[in-house]
């Protein structure tokens, strides 16, 4: 009997850090004629991209714009684009690389939010300042009609501050 290993490289697993899968099958004369070459997985463009963003891998990022792999307005499963999965995952290195590419400011998801929205919805007072430094609009409405004032957390002293909501006691 011979032991054969499999091994189907997946390229997202592969930046996440997961091991690739091996599995040991026993494999007789009779039944190897029959097994079929290793494949290989690809993932579209968009997908492998979006994730690179969501881990903040900026020479990637970069390699993938310059190659005109992608294009920083696709609107993703997700509801969003990469400019918002940057500010969702608080990575203002990746949104000012992005912005360098040409990412919109004013990009609006799948809902209407900006990402000032998502800034200050998720407390990331240091990406709400560049972005407002940009030229951000805080007066734009999301499709629920919230400003992105609106969606600050109370305990948010900085962002409360960076709006001129914070109370002076």
């Amino acid at each position: 009997m011979i032991l054969a290993t499999m091994k189907y490289p997946c390229p997202v697993s592969q930046t996440m850090g997961i091991k690739a899968y091996k599995q040991l099958i026993p494999v007789s004369c009779k039944s190897s004629a029959s097994l079929k070459p290793v494949r290989s997985v690809h993932f579209p463009n968009d997908i492998v991209f979006q994730d690179y963003v969501r881990h903040g891998e900026l020479e990637r990022i970069g390699r993938f714009i310059r190659a005109k792999r992608v294009k920083l307005d696709t609107i993703y499963p997700s509801g969003m684009a990469a400019i918002h999965e940057s500010v969702l995952s608080g990575n203002l290195e990746c949104v000012k690389l992005l912005v360098q590419y040409g990412a919109d400011i004013h990009q609006r998801d799948e809902e209407g939010w900006t990402p000032l929205h998502m800034a200050c919805s998720d407390g990331f007072p240091h990406i709400a300042r560049y972005l407002l430094s940009l030229g951000a609009d805080p007066e734009l409405e999301n499709d629920c009609g919230e400003k992105p004032a609106d969606l600050i957390d109370e305990e948010n002293k900085e962002l409360l501050e960076l709006f001129g909501l914070a109370d002076n006691d």
